[in-house]
């Protein structure tokens, strides 16, 4: 349906999108790859509904059934609020009145919807996919819908974010790691998984259509604005959002219609799980050494759970330090109580609810005009990962996940392979 070929971050080789490639195929696991499409000016496809109107900067190769897309729309309240003249909010999430029609509440559903659209040739085989709980309850209601075989991997302490308007299709599957344990934890349990024949890794941050997928927010943001932002504002776990927004930009570089800058990255980590600050503090590509038992005790602390990646795409060649490094951007941080005061915010002067981690991108927006960090004349775009979550559950009867089987932190490999193949799908 797209034309595209793939491109290494580390030795510049192209190749074809053949067998669900996640990496360089000279193995350079330490570098992103990442697609070049055959049209370099973005024509939006009035022809396909929610996210695939993008589909000529997608890597797909049909559509499926139920995704909606993010809307930006220029801020009043919270702009007046904080003395900005062009704030524009992109907001994904549940939000009837403006268009937005994300029915998780979370812009994850740009990830899935492309993801399980791109071409794959592992017939037969089922998608893992681990999760924090977003990207769980975004990938469960896409693969639920559309039928196709899914494994996910949630850490138990999150499982209220695993919600839904129905019962999943028996298709979809959950398991765990116990309480106490976080998102690294279940994706040591899903690497477990994908040792077995049956089962595949989605890819997380390595998956082209992930990224590109959650790029969707910038290309609904600059075909509003008219030109590439000068400041782009997110909250981040893994960061994979932002180098998505750092690439979406270099393509419209290359399109040409609008501008030539690098939005600065401004991307913000909950107190007090912070690894991606703390090495960017340092000036450090290698994330810093962390303790598991006191990172698990972060994440307890944490109002913004789905921010919790000890691992994330940092250091690798293409990852988040070569994107804040190449757009002059940088990491800011908020508490739980600036995150809950940015929520409260927000609500009253744009009049809808967010979730905490858009609460704490919010929050270090207000800190950085605070701070005389932004220009009260820039272009600023705040993307509202996840909102109007309040006002769907309201409106609908939830149904909370139960998971299949629930691990210890630390499960026998072989019997993780044993209990898992005898599911049913």
């Amino acid at each position: 349906m797209t034309r595209y070929q793939l491109e290494s971050s580390c030795c510049g080789t192209t190749f074809e999108d053949k067998q669900w490639e996640l990496d360089c195929p000279h193995k350079d696991g330490a570098a992103l790859i990442f697609a070049n499409y055959a049209k370099n000016q973005l024509e939006v496809r009035s022809d396909l509904p929610g996210i695939y109107k993008y589909a000529n900067w997608l890597p797909i190769c049909r559509t499926l059934d139920g995704s909606g897309a993010p809307v930006t729309y220029r801020s009043e309240g919270l702009a007046e609020y904080l003395g900005l003249s062009n704030l524009y909010i992109t907001f994904n999430g549940y939000w009837p009145e403006k268009g937005a029609q994300m029915n998780t509440g979370s812009f994850k559903e740009c990830e899935a919807y492309a993801v399980c659209a791109r071409t794959n040739r592992n017939g037969g085989k089922v998608m893992v996919v681990a999760s924090a709980g977003n990207t769980a309850r975004a990938f469960g209601r896409v693969c639920s819908d559309n039928h196709i075989p899914l494994l996910l991997c949630v850490p138990e302490d999150n499982l209220d974010a695993i919600w839904a308007d129905k019962p999943w299709n028996s298709c979809v599957k959950l398991i765990c790691t116990e309480s106490g344990s976080d998102y690294f934890d279940s994706i040591r349990l899903s690497n477990i998984v994908c040792e077995l024949e049956d089962f595949y890794p989605e890819g997380g941050a390595k998956n082209v259509a992930r990224r590109d997928g959650m790029g969707t927010t910038v290309l609904s943001a600059v075909l509003e604005i008219g030109r590439i932002p000068d400041y782009y504002f997110q909250a981040v776990g893994s960061g994979t959002g932002a180098i998505a927004a750092w690439e979406a930009n270099k393509r419209f570089i290359r399109d040409g219609r609008f501008g030539k800058n690098l939005m600065k990255l401004m991307v913000s980590q909950n107190i007090p799980f912070t690894p991606i600050y703390d090495a960017w503090r340092a000036d450090s590509r290698d994330m810093l050494p962390l303790d598991e038992n006191v990172a698990r005790g972060q994440v307890e602390e944490m109002c913004a759970k789905v921010l919790s990646n000890r691992k994330p795409p940092y250091s690798l060649k293409g990852g988040l330090y070569d994107a804040l490094k190449a757009t002059g951007g940088d990491v800011l941080l908020a508490s739980n109580e600036e995150a809950f005061e940015a929520k409260a915010i927000f609500e009253k002067l744009e009049g809808i609810d967010i979730e905490p981690a858009a609460a704490v991108a919010t929050a270090t927006l207000i800190q950085a005009v605070r701070d005389r960090r932004v220009e009260n004349e820039a272009v600023i775009m705040l993307n509202i990962t996840g909102g109007g979550i309040g006002r769907y559950k309201q409106e609908h009867a939830l149904v909370l996940q139960k998971p299949d089987i629930v691990f210890p932190i630390d499960a026998d490999a072989s019997d993780v392979k044993k209990r898992v193949s005898e599911l049913l799908f």
